[in-house]
């Protein structure tokens, strides 16, 4: 029985949200949602995540027996980790640091990757000062991730949604001119988490031919 729809595409942010759903194991499908093709702006979709944006999840399996829309990939992880009871700390202290290093991902890493991704690969000219700004940030935000993974296996206690949110980005190093080899503690990390079999399946997601 299909439990939840996920609306993604092949990006970090819509792969976070297959991972999880692998990690969890539960029964879901895919609806690709191709933003190359601007699909994200149908009005079917925008119905569903009102910011136009992947990913996003229909929970048919509620308490109120009505369908739950959710868009925003930390509301998603957010909300599944506390159906399920898993990856996130239910109370004390490992709870908030799960959800400052999964907010750090959401509100530095991400934005800062994405901007790099873009002026290094999208802009229509070289922008200098735009690569330099960003790509600079780029290194500080993983000095901050290599030095906290100096201190543990994981972004907290335990592999949590923090790693699950953060791993699709780190996958993407090689496209803000990245190298591991500079950040061993990271790279220490990425091997871990990237061999665990629901991370390898939730990465292919939506299979593109």
């Amino acid at each position: 029985m299909i439990l939840i729809d996920l609306y993604t595409w092949a990006t970090p942010n819509g792969r976070k949200v297959s991972v999880m759903l692998e990690e969890l194991n539960v029964e879901y499908q895919t609806i690709s949602i191709n933003i190359g093709k601007d699909e994200q702006f149908s009005k079917k979709f925008l119905s569903i995540s009102p910011n136009n944006k992947i990913p996003a999840i229909v929970d048919h399996d509620t308490d109120n027996k009505s369908p739950l829309k959710l868009f925003e990939s930390g509301a998603i992880l957010i909300y599944l980790a506390e159906k399920f009871e898993k990856f996130l700390p239910t109370s004390g202290p490992e709870r908030f640091k799960t959800m400052q290093w999964l907010m750090f991902q959401m509100g530095g890493a991400g934005p800062i990757f994405g901007q790099v991704h873009h002026f290094l690969r999208a802009a229509s000219e070289p922008v200098p000062y735009a690569i330099n700004r960003y790509k600079t940030e780029t290194e500080r935000l993983y000095r901050v991730l290599d030095n906290r993974l100096a201190e543990s296996e994981f972004l907290t206690k335990e592999y949590s949604i923090a790693d699950i949110a953060t791993f699709p980005w780190i996958a993407r190093h090689e496209w803000h001119k990245i190298e591991l080899s500079a950040y061993p503690n990271v790279s220490r990390w990425f091997s871990t988490v990237g061999s665990r079999d629901a991370v390898k399946k939730g990465m292919a997601v939506p299979f593109l031919n």
